[in-house]
């Protein structure tokens, strides 16, 4: 698991740049492949691929609601939390500025997959050409290196 320090560090810094919202993203990862969800083609950025990810909710850690998240859009069980692979800064859809910190995570089974907010998902390797942001490339590029 991450360590506590970790988290706290991460959490301060982003108060004193004066983010005001927390979001965690997961690189759930099996077999080589890593996990992308498409965000519904009506929603803020429609249409393209994520990490599974979500808000950081009032008086929540890190690690809580990363494994919170990554149940809720995925219906996954959360075995572990791994490498911590850096974060970007975004305005959020209601124009706040967010930081998003992703993890490397480990699940109990890659199947089934269940989605509640999602209109599609897709194991695929780091290494094809992915429908998604370069925030999010940048990520999955930091993964390649840690475990590719």
């Amino acid at each position: 698991m991450v360590s506590h320090s970790l988290l706290t560090g991460l959490t301060s810094a982003a108060e004193v740049d004066g983010i005001q919202q927390l979001v965690v993203g997961a690189v759930v990862h099996d077999s080589g492949r890593v996990l992308l969800l498409q965000r519904p083609k009506d929603d803020f950025m429609g249409g393209i691929f994520e990490l599974p990810s979500g808000k950081v909710e009032s008086g929540e850690t890190l690690d809580s609601a990363l494994i919170r998240e990554v149940t809720e859009e995925t219906g996954l069980r959360v075995k572990n939390i791994g490498e911590y692979l850096g974060s970007f800064d975004y305005e959020s859809g209601s124009g706040k500025p967010s930081r998003q910190f992703n993890f490397v995570v480990d699940v109990a089974a890659p199947e089934p997959v269940t989605l509640t907010e999602h209109d599609a998902y897709i194991w695929t390797d780091v290494t094809d050409e992915l429908p998604v942001t370069d925030a999010v490339k940048d990520v999955l590029a930091k993964y390649s290196t840690v475990f590719g």
